[in-house]
């Protein structure tokens, strides 16, 4: 059951990242400049003040992890990181092959 539910998470940010994609699509055909919305700027916008929290919580158990892991992680375009992030939720959580030979009972 827990699978299936991590399974599910995987496919709706999967979902979200093919909107963002379609979003940015959709502002380049009307401004005629690729421009991607931004993971940060998206976390900013839904809830500015839990990103400012994770950071001091992150800055004061390792600096280096700040700067070197998740600022480049926030520099990325919104539809990649879902992408990525559902993407692997899919793969990690998928059903597992029948073993042949063998019945479950």
């Amino acid at each position: 059951m827990i699978r299936g539910f991590f399974r599910l998470i995987g496919l709706l940010l999967l979902a979200g990242g093919f909107i963002f994609m379609v979003y940015d699509g959709a502002r380049y055909v009307a401004d005629q400049t690729l421009r991607f919305t931004r993971f940060g700027q998206f976390w900013n916008d839904v809830h500015q003040s839990s990103q400012l929290a994770f950071r001091t919580w992150l800055e004061g158990i390792s600096p280096w992890l700040w700067n070197s892991v998740i600022r480049v992680l926030l520099d990325q375009p919104v539809f990649a990181v879902l992408g990525v992030v559902g993407i692997l939720l899919m793969i990690l959580f998928r059903p597992r092959k029948p073993l042949i030979g063998y019945s479950r009972d």
